[in-house]
């Protein structure tokens, strides 16, 4: 295959968040939306595993690690909240936006979400560690 026939190479993948119940939150929500609006945000999710990183208008850092992919949804705008652990983005929230700013409760649980996440993150290493000194 020449490189002008090479197909484009994921350079992150997507991957839902799990609540420890097992849950996939965002799953749950994007079920909830048309199937239009579910492709519309899909392709904005690959544009960013495959152009990883992108900024304006695609994907924005909220700081602290916490990102978000810009959706356009005709007359509406979807944001989809995510953090970054090794090559993944981890998919936190979803919210289709009423307003300019996005909403504080909205950002909260993307936040918390990131919180409990990386905590889990940190147990298991911990766990792997304390095996291999054994």
């Amino acid at each position: 295959m020449t490189d002008e026939t090479a197909r484009p190479q994921r350079k992150i993948a997507a991957k839902f968040y799990r609540t420890e119940a097992n849950n996939e939150p965002v799953r749950a929500w994007l079920k909830t939306l048309s199937r239009e609006d579910r492709r519309a945000i899909g392709k904005y999710i690959r544009k960013t595993e495959y152009g990883w990183p992108l900024g304006m208008p695609t994907c924005d850092s909220l700081g602290d690690g916490l990102w978000e992919v810009r959706s356009d949804l005709g007359d509406r705008i979807s944001r989809l909240f995510f953090c970054m652990v090794s090559a993944r983005m981890v998919l936190l929230h979803g919210i289709v936006k009423k307003s300019r700013v996005a909403p504080k409760v909205d950002l909260d649980t993307a936040r918390s979400r990131k919180r409990n996440l990386e905590t889990r993150l940190r147990e298991i290493a911990k766990q792997q560690k304390s095996r291999k000194t054994k």
